[in-house]
């Protein structure tokens, strides 16, 4: 029987050989505009959020533009995400916030970007690690679901599945599984009927379907 430090480095070198140039899907040219997809994709596919978000950009190009903004005139924009209202009121706290306590500038801290209207630590996460390259981990149920069927984690909470990753993942590529994970998630390993008959982790499992 593999020990977990045996599974982690197998599944490990799996991936970094087979899906080197992981990366994440959302489309960006700045750490403020992917910190608006990144809450924009919250129970929201990603396909969806780059669908909204050009225009969106154009017209709120940073947060000064955004913390002005009139949440109506947000919402012709992010109408068809989910939640289009509540994340129209994040929106704007956000970027004032932005303007107000950091300058204009997204924060690198994970306690400063939680302070974020909007921003949970996930998302705080995910900002940290592609914008900071932080060795951190941002599970979101992607990343919950496939570590604990590869036996990465057993834990029952998502700090929990956070905790074991970090613990168990080297620093260098903490950025990289976060990708790997999701993108293994979203497309081979998903929730309803996994597609485990092409799946190259199969024999790490530890679920059965």
């Amino acid at each position: 029987m593999m020990t977990k430090e045996e599974r982690y480095s197998r599944i490990l070198d799996w991936f970094e050989t087979n899906r080197p140039a992981a990366e994440t899907e959302l489309r960006y040219d700045s750490p403020f505009q992917l910190l608006v997809a990144v809450i924009l994709s919250a129970q929201c596919t990603d396909k969806r959020v780059n669908t909204v978000t050009p225009a969106l950009f154009e017209r709120f190009p940073d947060p000064e533009s955004m913390a002005a903004a009139d949440a109506g005139e947000l919402l012709r924009y992010i109408g068809s995400v989910s939640y289009p209202n509540s994340k129209a009121a994040h929106l704007i706290g956000m970027a004032g916030k932005l303007v107000s306590d950091f300058g204009g500038k997204v924060p690198s801290d994970i306690d400063d970007l939680m302070s974020l209207p909007g921003v949970g630590r996930k998302t705080a996460n995910v900002i940290a690690s592609i914008v900071y390259d932080k060795p951190v981990i941002a599970v979101d149920t992607h990343v919950f679901r496939v570590a604990r069927r590869l036996g990465l984690s057993d834990g029952k909470t998502v700090d929990a599945v956070e905790r074991d990753l970090e613990r168990h993942v080297p620093e260098r590529l903490r950025a990289k599984s976060h990708h790997w994970l999701i993108l293994h998630g979203r497309y081979v390993c998903t929730a309803r009927a996994p597609k485990c008959d092409g799946c190259r982790l199969s024999g790490w499992c530890e679920k059965n379907f």
